[in-house]
């Protein structure tokens, strides 16, 4: 089509040239024929011009062919476009800045540790296995100053624990890895201020739902439970704090569900652990579970001991 357009348009030009080189020749009568013509032509030109916009529009590939064969329409095609940032122009922006800080880091911490960091790579050994939550202002790391080998880390929305007889989790297979082959010696998991999963618990209706989060938090429904119970009095805002804490407390509770990690708090080579990060203020409240080994019965009451108030 492009090909035509060209014959044609050149078509146009030869006949203009010919009619102005012989027009002194002409008579009157042929002038009128001359432009009759020319006239004619013009209309089928602009015609087959049209037609074949309505085609590339139907058709994409011949749309794509005509812009590479006319680079001007190409280039008004391009002009016309709308000036619009691009999130890969703020992503490039954010990488930069992530590849300056590890460059920070392997030069003030890497390198200036090598030996450390090249027995890391042989073997790990943590003292710690935290679960806390993956809120995004609640670093354990950052907040309690854990260094690259001492602490074995998972975190989840709301740094729930679900119980043993709700199957496997990504939550439990970290648990089962850090107790039974890094023997960890102690649990440590850390709710905070502010928790969205929290929130999201006190003000669902309905936890049955096909919902992930509504799914996911049910494991923190009896907390919710004992907290609608027990705070009733208090305001909405009052009440999730109560109950970031009596979810941790559950999470201790569920701990002990797995023989593995039962066993080992019996023969004292393990310490379970609760902390709670109110970063509203900073201050970390720290407790430890009290257990000699009764049948810790789902809504019983456990007894904690250790407690701690840091800030």
């Amino acid at each position: 089509m492009a090909q035509a357009l060209s014959l044609s348009y050149s078509s146009s030009v030869d006949l203009t040239d010919t009619s102005a080189k012989t027009s002194s020749l002409r008579s009157p009568e042929s002038e009128q024929a001359r432009f009759r013509i020319l006239n004619s032509f013009k209309t089928h030109l602009l015609f087959m011009i049209n037609d074949s916009m309505q085609h590339s529009r139907r058709n994409p590939t011949v749309r794509l062919k005509a812009i590479m064969e006319s680079p001007g329409l190409a280039q008004e095609t391009m002009d016309n476009k709308p000036k619009v940032s691009r999130v890969g122009d703020k992503e490039s922006d954010y990488f930069k800045d992530l590849r300056h800080r590890f460059l920070g880091f392997k030069k003030d911490k890497y390198l200036s540790n090598l030996e450390h960091y090249q027995s890391l790579a042989e073997a790990q050994a943590p003292k710690f296995m935290v679960i806390a939550c993956a809120d995004s202002r609640v670093c354990p790391s950052s907040i309690l100053g854990f260094q690259p080998g001492e602490a074995f880390v998972i975190r989840n929305v709301a740094n729930l624990v679900p119980p043993s007889e709700n199957g496997p989790t990504e939550t439990n297979a970290a648990l089962e890895f850090a107790v039974n082959s890094l023997e960890v010696e102690n649990i440590l998991v850390v709710g905070h201020s502010c928790c969205g999963g929290i929130k999201a618990l006190m003000s669902l209706q309905d936890l049955n739902s096909s919902s992930f989060i509504r799914s996911w938090m049910s494991n923190a429904k009896p907390a919710g439970l004992i907290t609608k119970n027990a705070a009733s009095h208090l305001n909405f805002d009052q009440q999730c704090r109560h109950c970031e804490k009596e979810s941790i407390n559950r999470s201790l509770k569920n701990l002990l569900t797995y023989p593995w990690i039962e066993e080992r708090v019996m023969r004292g080579k393990l310490s379970i652990h609760g902390g709670y990060y109110d970063f509203t203020n900073c201050t970390f409240e720290k407790w430890t579970l009290d257990y000699n080994g009764s049948s810790v019965v789902a809504d019983s009451a456990c007894s904690f001991k250790n407690r701690e108030s840091w800030g």
